[in-house]
């Protein structure tokens, strides 16, 4: 270990012949005639010159990592070390091709300990993702297999190293950078005895990778989300309500936003007018409306360019009462959801019956799901929504008592961070007299998010002030899902124990 170094990482050259050779002799010293020639050298800095790193410490070469772009799907996953580079010429490099091959890394037996291996990993991530390639992949060596090659095939001795019951100073480590076991080779680089001429085939995969790329019809990253909460108030007809619904959607269709939400039953104060039924009947009366507010809606999402989550609205379908929203996208489609889960109020009050839709959305923005108020409150739901790719949960509540909001938005934080996703909540605030049922309202709207370093410590975005009508207005960044769904430090989507549990939808 040099405790006052000097490091520096940096693109080969040529110039850097020698002391690359001294440094790969030492490394390699049981294969001491295994090292690159300068010409060799000289035509990997020509045709790649980006692709070849080195690591300076006191004017010496302290590691290295080569490596060539191959089309990748020109090869076999058995082929050799040899097949694969393409000769002391490289032929297999194309400029063309989508997989980063790394054909050696090596550190210095004096420089082991610093953690440089992982720094030239970093390297080939970074490069891999600014040149839109679909992998890294390479043959890695076990040069521990030697010793246990007579008890073990070399399956079980990679199960082993995964457990760490074996250390294998070159696969413990590849396996500590993300990469992934692809397959075992056998034959695959000629004189290696201390693997016994087997090798791992390990693949790291560019998350950020894009196959085609298009000037139109692509899916955001950066998505702006336009919470309303909204206050009660006496509306005195239809039209009223609806001029202040339109008020909400150009003000947050202003700041460029992809989304607007509204909350569960904002259209309450209609209500009024049937005061003088039962409370069934009311809710009946209410659910006139619906198909009206629908057409509206839509209209607005064309009109402002917004994808508008419309909240709920009771909908009448037979005999029975069911509480349902759209997602009208600004191309003009649209899609109903339902509220699955009941609660013992609204069934008492109104004969509310759950539904029994449950999917995501796609969107111009991702896929989405939408779960109404009492629904976040069942885990279930939202991980089969997980499951199918959602990245942002939309969703819209009424809550009377702090106590009834305090359980949306503890469930709707603890959704976010199991499903590895965001969660926007938007609810009601104020009083509504003459609504029978629908007298208060308390709600902090907000935007939740997972819990580790890319997100929040406190895992809130940002929330409205309590019981005030406002807009919140929030840009999520689903590229730090992607990172936390593979390098967060705890991957809650990829850690189930599928071996001892499932979940899934009843067809």
């Amino acid at each position: 270990m040099i405790d006052s170094a000097k490091i520096e990482l940096r693109n080969l050259k040529v110039q850097d012949y020698q002391e690359l050779k001294v440094s790969m002799i030492k490394s390699y010293h049981k294969m001491p005639d295994e090292y690159w020639s300068k010409e060799e050298i000289r035509t990997l800095v020509n045709k790649f010159p980006e692709g070849q790193f080195c690591i300076i410490i006191d004017n010496k070469i302290a590691g290295c990592a080569l490596s060539i772009i191959v089309d990748y799907g020109k090869f076999d996953d058995n082929h050799t070390y040899d097949e694969i580079i393409g000769g002391e010429n490289f032929s297999t490099h194309t400029k063309n091709g989508d997989v980063l091959y790394g054909i050696d890394v090596f550190i210095h037996p004096e420089y082991r300990g610093m953690r440089l291996g992982r720094r030239l990993y970093e390297a080939r991530k970074e490069l891999c993702e600014q040149l839109n390639l679909k992998a890294i992949v390479f043959g890695g060596r076990i040069p521990n297999y030697a010793k246990y090659a007579a008890e073990l095939t070399p399956k079980k001795y990679i199960e082993k190293v995964k457990l760490q019951e074996i250390h294998d100073p070159v696969l413990s480590f590849q396996l500590s950078n993300d990469f992934h076991v692809k397959k075992v080779i056998k034959g695959y680089l000629h004189g290696d005895f201390e693997s016994k001429e087997y090798a791992v085939l390990m693949e790291w995969n560019n998350i950020y990778y894009v196959k085609e790329q298009k000037l139109i019809d692509t899916k955001k990253t950066v998505v702006r989300l336009g919470l309303v909460q909204w206050q009660m108030r006496s509306f005195s007809d239809y039209d009223a309500l609806v001029s202040q619904i339109e008020f909400f959607v150009d003000a947050v269709s202003d700041y460029q936003s992809d989304f607007i939400l509204f909350p569960e039953l904002f259209n309450a104060p209609l209500m009024a007018q049937f005061n003088n039924l039962t409370e069934p009947e009311a809710i009946r009366g209410l659910s006139s409306y619906t198909d009206q507010l629908l057409q509206t809606f839509r209209d607005f999402a064309i009109t402002y360019n917004i994808n508008i989550i419309t909240g709920s609205m009771p909908q009448a379908i037979g005999e029975h009462m069911y509480n349902v929203g759209y997602l009208c996208r600004r191309d003009g489609s649209y899609e109903r959801y339902e509220k699955l889960h009941i609660t013992p109020a609204e069934e008492a009050a109104w004969g509310m019956k759950g539904g029994s839709k449950l999917e995501t959305f796609d969107t111009d923005c991702g896929k989405i799901g939408v779960l109404v108020c009492y629904d976040v409150e069942f885990p279930e739901v939202s991980r089969l929504l997980a499951e199918e790719g959602m990245n942002i949960l939309f969703v819209p509540f009424m809550t009377d008592t702090q106590n009834g909001y305090s359980r949306v938005k503890i469930c709707a934080q603890a959704r976010a961070v199991e499903n590895e996703c965001y969660v926007a909540i938007a609810g009601s605030v104020g009083n509504l007299p003459k609504v029978n049922n629908m007298d208060i309202q308390y709600a902090q709207s907000a935007v939740l998010t997972p819990s580790d370093f890319a997100f929040p410590v406190n895992g809130i975005k940002a929330e409205a002030t309590p019981n005030t009508e406002s807009t919140l207005l929030v840009d999520v960044d689903l590229d730090l899902l992607k990172e936390l769904h593979n390098f967060g430090s705890v991957r809650t989507m990829k850690d189930r124990r599928k071996d001892l549990y499932s979940l899934k939808k009843k067809k």
